[in-house]
């Protein structure tokens, strides 16, 4: 079916290309590398109890994905869409993984400091659609097969809810 879908997906243009290029660390890291500065500094300046904890975590979170994705492609030894000619190590997506992790992680970083219900959507929605671009863009172009990247992304989805979790828990505030 990986084939198949594949297949009927592949079109060489440029934009699928520049939509999967928002998933190399060139792109991706920068974006989170801004977002942990900016909520570091704002945090530290209003006082806040442990201002230091999301920011590291999102850190250490962008620092996983390849600790965890290289071994995983190693093990798998997959090949690649036949566009990529031979060569394995593909399975899972690094691209996919790295923009997940990076706009994920940024988004919820910001998400505690926007006060209104509509910018939060807002945010969480062009995440989403960033995350789908680099999916669909990977695929599309024939970069990877489809389920490399969804691979990648439930692999990310228990590295965001860790996150989440390490940052609700011991961010809060002392009782």
């Amino acid at each position: 079916m990986d084939k198949r879908v594949s297949h009927a997906l592949v079109d060489p243009l440029r934009v699928y290309g520049g939509l999967a290029d928002l998933g190399s660390v060139v792109v991706a890291v920068p974006v989170l590398l801004v977002v942990i500065a900016y909520v570091a500094r704002r945090g530290r300046a209003a006082g806040t109890y442990r201002w230091w904890l999301p920011p590291l975590a999102a850190a250490v979170a962008m620092a996983l994905v390849p600790v965890l994705v290289v071994p995983l492609k190693v093990l798998t030894d997959r090949p690649g869409p036949p566009i990529m000619g031979p060569g394995t190590g593909y399975y899972p997506s690094g691209h996919t993984a790295t923009a997940t992790v990076a706009y994920g992680t940024a988004t919820l970083l910001l998400l505690p400091l926007l006060s209104r219900a509509a910018l939060r959507r807002a945010l969480v929605a062009a995440c989403v659609l960033v995350n789908l671009g680099v999916g669909y863009g990977l695929v599309r172009r024939g970069y990877h097969w489809p389920l490399d990247v969804v691979a990648s992304w439930c692999l990310c989805a228990v590295l965001l809810t860790v996150f989440s979790m390490v940052v609700g828990r011991y961010g809060d505030q002392p009782k």
